[in-house]
């Protein structure tokens, strides 16, 4: 077997992100609380990584503003939208002050102290349990110690930058 020279295998980032915006898929704001301040981003770098336990990972940016409160705590929680939430995507994707995210919304606390949007698809409530710094990105991983299931059916999906019902 031959050595493979990655340097030719690697494409641009404008060609990298026109593709991944075909990749579908649903809409989380991602919260936590740090020194009494809650904390949050919208997230679509958000999977399973198993049910045994059940562990997901989420990705944020280490230039975020609010990197430093997660990267302080160990405690988060992954509240994955519903239709309708798009107002919820945008105030956490960034622009919006930290202390104006939270004004609207039923927010609640969770046993780990972390910010839970009451009507939220589902929110799965997590313990840091290790994490992995890549390129510009850390990896959280987080073991989930509670699921809230809201009885609405579908979740708030992004494909083609544009938001979708499922």
């Amino acid at each position: 077997m031959g050595t493979i020279d990655l340097r030719s295998t690697i494409v641009d980032k404008t060609t990298f992100r026109n593709g991944m915006a075909r990749l579908g898929s649903a809409v989380n704001v991602v919260t936590t609380v740090f020194e009494g301040q809650d904390y949050g981003f919208t997230a679509s770098a958000v999977c399973s990584v198993s049910d045994t336990p059940p562990t997901l990972l989420v990705c944020i940016n280490r230039a975020s503003s609010c990197f430093k409160a997660f990267e302080k705590t160990g405690q988060f929680c992954v509240n994955t939208l519903s239709p309708g939430q798009e107002d919820f995507s945008r105030r956490f994707g960034g622009g919006t002050p930290m202390s104006e995210r939270f004004a609207t919304g039923d927010w609640h606390r969770g046993h780990s102290g972390a910010p839970i949007l009451a009507n939220a698809a589902v929110s799965f409530e997590c313990e840091l349990a290790s994490y992995v710094d890549e390129a510009t990105h850390r990896i959280l991983f987080g073991r989930v110690i509670s699921v809230r299931e809201n009885n609405q059916p579908g979740t708030l999906l992004y494909c083609n930058r544009e938001y979708l019902s499922g």
